[in-house]
């Protein structure tokens, strides 16, 4: 997968802001407080995401009503995985990364562990001595 570009982050970090179908109308008056782009290019951008499979559209009259197809966490999720996907020594890489967490990032993830534990992780200590 490849990365968003910067305007297709923008448009998609305001849909996902809002978290409902939008009109390119709305990301334009959003992307607008802070640059200038035309209708068009929003338009352009937006359609782009949507035959890249990032939005799903459903026509509204003359236009088109959008929303992400998955969330921010999703897109993030894909972008870790194919990245580290692209070292020889996966293991390394993942060392690497750790050591690099902030204290509230190694919280998060070990949250995320305890949600979704490894596949094949082992038993605990405490189920091994019962057996």
């Amino acid at each position: 997968m490849r990365q968003l570009g910067d305007l297709e982050a923008a448009v998609m970090d305001r849909i996902w802001r809002r978290n409902r179908p939008v009109l390119v109308r709305d990301i334009l008056d959003d992307l607008n407080t802070d640059r200038s782009l035309a209708y068009t290019t929003v338009m352009t951008v937006m359609d782009k995401l949507h035959r890249k499979g990032w939005l799903r559209r459903q026509p509204q009259g003359r236009a088109y009503v959008y929303e992400a197809v998955a969330s921010r966490e999703s897109y993030t999720a894909r972008l870790m995985r194919d990245a580290w996907a692209t070292s020889d020594n996966q293991a390394v890489a993942f060392v690497h990364f750790l050591e690099q967490l902030s204290d509230e990032e190694a919280k998060a993830l070990r949250a995320a562990l305890e949600i979704c534990p490894p596949a094949s992780s082992p038993p605990a200590p405490e189920e091994e001595q019962t057996q």
